[in-house]
């Protein structure tokens, strides 16, 4: 694996509060090979956009205070279906379930490896009948 140290604690801090907030089927990957722009990717979902919302909150608070990083870049935050929130060594893809079964960024990224986290970091299962 080639994400930094700082990337992979940023990882973490990251899943961990999306956790927190109940994200489902939490992963990261180490696209530091594949891309230049960063090092890794964390993708999260969630039934609806009050929760995606609350996720976003929750992830942006918690690397301010533990990691000491706003994002650079936030998109998508009005429609509450995908923010993806850019913090240079990491991204955060925050994904309405909808969104993530449909766009299927999994299948992009699956041969890149992937970042071990936390069971306490992993979130919930998404359900079958939501593209699980």
């Amino acid at each position: 694996m080639s994400a930094t140290e700082r990337a992979v604690g940023l990882v973490n801090i990251a899943a961990e509060a999306a956790a927190d907030k109940l994200a489902q089927e939490i992963i990261a990957y180490d696209v530091s090979d594949q891309l230049v722009i960063t090092d890794a990717f964390v993708l999260c979902s969630a039934p609806n956009d009050r929760q995606v919302r609350a996720i976003v909150d929750e992830v942006e608070k918690r690397l301010r205070k533990e990691g000491g990083v706003k994002p650079v870049r936030r998109e998508g935050e009005r429609d509450g279906r995908w923010v993806l929130l850019d913090y240079a060594d990491i991204v955060v893809h925050i994904q309405h379930e909808e969104e993530r079964g449909h766009y299927g960024l999994e299948r992009l990224w699956k041969d890149c490896p992937q970042i071990s986290l936390p069971e306490s970091a992993q979130g919930a299962q998404r359900s079958e009948a939501n593209g699980a």
